[in-house]
């Protein structure tokens, strides 16, 4: 698959399908929720993904307008049975889309590898100038009759792309299981994130420094499926225009509680809303 356009943010992924307790099945995975937030932030994004074309061009159709979709026909999508938040979310796979192709050509300035089930590439072909990881999806695993997700090491070759990373965002639930993949990243120079919830961020440096940031509390806090992808993606966009990591983490931290302050992708903020949440939490 050759790309024809440049895009200025490049998610790749599986579009998921999030199935909720009541029933009701939503657009997720975090190539969907990053792109989606880079979109809103004024770039152009292109989600590459693999599943079935009618089902995620229907899931998609409301922001249809906002993103650019290559699919890679499936004969599934992955769905997701989720229920929980935060840290207490449990999900099950029910379909999974299968592996994103090795021989991939991309153009974005900033390539975003967000995985949601060990499907994404370690290599591609194309320009980037910045490559950001959210590898949550390198650790997922179902190894049981219920397909459960349950957490273990990225295989070594998966971990071989955190080699060309410039950022790499991971939750403190994964960080023991990515410390190898984290300790690859950081010697080749990137800056990483490790999320917490409603605890402060740790920046992890090249140069060995740890950084904590709080994070600014949330009055009503309604939803946050996605809010780490959120997240990931302004840190990343943050990054690549410029700012430096203390302060990318803020904007990101903006961006997260912008989404958590609403339900559901619709509540994903453009810039001035997350620019006006990071001056009222500073001011």
């Amino acid at each position: 698959m050759k790309a024809v356009l440049h895009f200025d943010y490049a998610t790749v992924g599986h579009v998921a399908v999030d199935v909720l307790p009541d029933g009701s099945r939503r657009a997720g995975g975090a190539a969907f929720y990053s792109a989606l937030q880079a979109a809103r932030l004024g770039l152009s994004a292109l989600v590459v993904t693999r599943g079935v074309p009618e089902e995620i061009e229907e899931l998609l159709a409301p922001y249809s307008h906002e993103l650019e979709l290559r699919i890679l026909p499936g004969e599934h999508t992955t769905t997701l049975l989720t229920s929980g938040a935060g840290a207490e979310r449990s999900q099950c796979v029910s379909a999974w889309g299968g592996p994103i192709d090795e021989d991939l050509e991309l153009d974005g300035s900033i390539v975003h590898i967000a995985p949601v089930a060990r499907e994404t590439p370690t290599r591609w072909r194309g320009r980037s100038e910045f490559v950001g990881l959210t590898p949550q999806g390198l650790v997922r695993q179902w190894p049981g009759e219920d397909r459960r997700i349950a957490l273990t090491a990225p295989t070594p070759v998966s971990e071989r792309v955190a080699d060309g990373c410039n950022a790499v965002v991971v939750s403190e639930h994964e960080r023991a299981a990515c410390s190898t993949l984290i300790a690859r990243a950081l010697s080749a120079g990137a800056v990483v994130a490790v999320t917490d919830g409603a605890e402060p961020n740790t920046l992890l440096l090249g140069d060995g420094r740890e950084l904590a940031l709080d994070v600014p509390s949330i009055d009503v806090a309604r939803d946050d499926l996605g809010a780490g992808d959120v997240f990931a993606a302004a840190f990343f966009v943050a990054l690549a225009e410029g700012q430096p990591p203390a302060d990318a983490a803020g904007f990101a931290n903006a961006a997260a509680a912008v989404r958590m302050q609403g339900e559901g992708a619709g509540a994903v903020g453009d810039r001035d809303a997350v620019l006006a949440r990071l001056s009222a939490v500073s001011g």
